[in-house]
């Protein structure tokens, strides 16, 4: 196959548009910067918290349309083994906003937080906090990763260039634009890029539908015709995995610096909830396109088809079907129409995540931790820094492995067992400290890596009930990723209850409270002169 010329036009056109856009909306931010007099860091990673409701609404709705969300879900439709009713991503993002909107939004959009770590440096302090933050930091690179990687697999089959090219083009200009603008170029270019997504994706399907190597996807929806039926199927013994699945990426998403970029930027706690509630309800039907794609590539011959036999999943190639569905199934002109809507959602969320990432970095670690006097020049540079550096790092990790789904799981999986309980307790508990958060991160961790991971060939140490040996490698069918985040939840508040209880009976000495979580008796005034009245004016006792 030959370069695809045309399509290659159409990208570069599709990429130039995408950064005339920030560097438009980067100039608008300095305008408003001087304006404003706001300091850099706060326009830069918010915004200076003027982002409208309805640009805040299309940001907050790009950011989780992204390539892994479109390619994804289109995959697992199309997937033999799983099927429509697996497909929870856009569901799952649903339960996630409504979920963020009605208790996170508003208590730290009230509190003013730059990030969502700021209420553990209050609570814990700042070394604690800042080796937390490297915790979301690994879960946004990893974003960034599964995210090129969408895009980068996408483009090498439809224009038949290098994988490696289509990587580097990508980040290079996710990077230059979110380097130059910060929150309001990511914003704006959201605007254009999610109507890009809707429109493109939408303009495939009549031509998906029309093709001859397909059959009515309504007779394949419940019948094995070319493979068994796109809806799927969930028995008894994997229903616990299929809630474990959907609650990894509903309640998994409150964990990521992205989501509460977005309410913090808002002007004010109801304009941050009206986002997330927006987003709720929009969020889904930008899954419906890549649903059915999947369903129509369930219900192609592909032996009629110039891709041949045998299909797609024989072949080890499930994870791109939808950039094969575009070249095989569509005419060349709406393949490249296609690859704009992919384009589209890869930088929606490859911006927002290098954002967050330099968010985390140059707030909580670098302002915090290791240069605490920091000017605001030196600030602004550092955020820059960031973005570049977190930018590479995420796509360096591209030439690992080519799963979007794998680096995807990897990345939830962090935000929800590592960060997610953290965040519950330190925003809901008042018993948690910095002792219950280090044992419950350790306790997450360690327990998650002993229930194994054949995505990325861990074994597994622990075998829960009803698991099935597959191929040598150990399958739970229990719900592990749960399982940990609980115990991860349970091990900050007993070892924080414990820990107070036993500073306070002074069990423990003093001297050995880090963080600092004996009660202080209150100071009592002392008595001056006759009158027992303390006298205020004096500085000295009496």
């Amino acid at each position: 196959m030959a370069l695809n010329v045309p399509g290659l036009i159409a990208t570069i056109i599709f990429y130039l548009l995408v950064l005339g856009i920030g560097i438009w909306a980067s100039v608008k931010s300095k305008r408003d910067e001087a304006s404003m007099q706001a300091a850099h860091a706060d326009m830069a990673l918010l915004g200076n918290r003027r982002i409208s409701l309805v640009v805040g609404i299309f940001t907050t709705t790009a950011t989780w349309v992204g390539g892994t969300f479109i390619i994804g879900t289109a995959e697992t439709v199309y997937d033999p083994k799983q099927g429509l009713i697996w497909a929870v991503m856009p569901l799952a993002a649903t339960v996630a906003f409504t979920l963020g909107g009605l208790f996170f939004a508003e208590p730290m959009r009230d509190k003013k937080y730059v990030t969502m770590m700021d209420p553990f440096q209050i609570k814990y302090g700042t070394r604690l906090c800042g080796l937390l933050s490297v915790v979301p930091l690994m879960s946004e690179i990893i974003w960034v990763t599964s995210t090129l990687i969408s895009l980068g697999v996408t483009m090498s089959v439809i224009l038949d260039l290098s994988y490696a090219v289509c990587i580097w083009i990508s980040a290079a200009v996710a990077i230059t634009y979110t380097l130059l603008g910060g929150l309001y170029s990511v914003a704006y270019t959201d605007i254009i890029q999610l109507t890009l997504i809707f429109i493109t994706s939408w303009l495939c399907i009549p031509f998906l539908f029309m093709n001859p190597s397909s059959v009515d996807i309504t007779t394949t929806s419940f019948n094995h015709t070319f493979q068994p039926p796109w809806v799927g199927s969930l028995t008894a013994d994997r229903a616990w995995r299929w809630i474990d699945i959907f609650l990894l990426l509903s309640v998994g998403d409150l964990g990521f610096q992205d989501f509460h970029q977005r309410t913090l930027s808002a002007t004010s706690s109801a304009t941050a909830k009206m986002r997330c509630y927006a987003a709720a309800f929009l969020i889904p039907t930008f899954g419906i396109p890549p649903v059915l794609i999947g369903a129509v590539a369930a219900s192609t011959d592909w032996n009629l088809t110039s891709y041949g036999s045998p299909p797609p999943f024989e072949r080890g190639q499930t994870g791109l079907i939808l950039p094969l569905a575009l070249q095989h199934l569509t005419p060349p002109y709406i393949s490249v129409i296609g690859i704009g809507a992919v384009g589209a959602a890869v930088m929606s969320s490859t911006d927002s995540a290098l954002l967050s990432s330099a968010s985390i970095f140059s707030s909580n670690i670098y302002k915090k931790v290791l240069r605490p006097k920091a000017s605001e020049n030196e600030t602004r540079w550092v955020i820059r820094a960031a973005v570049v550096f977190f930018g590479l790092a995420g796509t360096s990790l591209t030439f690992l492995h080519t799963s979007v789904m794998a680096f995807w799981v990897l990345g939830a999986e962090i935000a929800y067992i590592m960060m997610f309980p953290q965040l519950v307790c330190v925003l809901f508990f008042n018993v948690s400290n910095g002792y219950g958060s280090i044992v419950g991160f350790l306790v997450g961790l360690v327990s998650r890596l002993l229930c194994g991971e054949p995505l990325i060939g861990l074994p597994a140490a622990i075998h829960f009930p009803g698991g099935t040996v597959e191929a040598g490698v150990y399958i739970q069918q229990a719900p592990i990723r749960t399982i940990c985040m609980l115990v991860s939840l349970a091990a900050i508040l007993l070892t924080s209850y414990l820990t107070a209880l036993l500073f306070n009976k002074d069990v423990i000495p003093d001297k050995w409270d880090v963080f600092q979580v004996k009660v202080k008796p209150p100071v009592e005034a002392q008595n001056c002169g006759n009158d027992g009245v303390a006298d205020s004016m004096l500085e000295s006792a009496c």
